[in-house]
């Protein structure tokens, strides 16, 4: 008799492996378009801010237009003067020592060519002050002798 063949059973194919490619590739999609909306969500908030806080302040004052011509005072040129009047100390200290207050007053008084171009920072041009000369030196005479300091420079 023929041996019949025994059965043998025939393990199954293995399965197929999965790739997690495509998997990942649609997590960090989502990741990113997670992050990107909260980043833009965070930057129109805080430039939402920044026009409201520039929307609150004040508008700036025009710029000053410059006087056309020279300085009044810069045609009496340097000036040595032989008196002074004395200088306007109002009963407090000054801010520097008086020795170097004097000294700059006195140079206002002999050099107005040089301190009418010189602009004063402090504002007081809105108060018509053309030139740092016009913060030291409150009136002249015709000559250009200095007869009134103008407290002002002592800031």
């Amino acid at each position: 008799m023929p041996k019949k063949p025994a059965n043998r059973v025939q393990p199954a194919p293995p399965a197929p492996r999965r790739s997690y490619t495509a998997l990942f590739v649609i997590a960090l999609a989502v990741v990113v378009a997670i992050i990107t909306a909260a980043y833009m969500r965070v930057g129109r908030s805080e430039l939402d801010q920044q026009t409201q806080d520039a929307a609150a302040q004040p508008p700036a004052p025009p710029p000053l237009a410059p006087l056309p011509g020279p300085p009044v005072n810069a045609k009496f040129g340097p000036h040595k003067q032989a008196g002074l009047p004395p200088l306007p100390f109002n009963g407090f200290p000054p801010p520097r020592p008086a020795e170097v207050v004097g000294a700059a007053y006195k140079f206002a008084a002999e050099h107005p060519e040089v301190l009418g171009y010189v602009p004063c920072y402090c504002g007081c041009e809105r108060s018509g002050h053309r030139g740092n000369d016009d913060c030291f030196v409150a009136r002249r005479e015709a000559n250009g002798d200095v007869t009134e300091w103008e407290p002002h420079g002592m800031t």
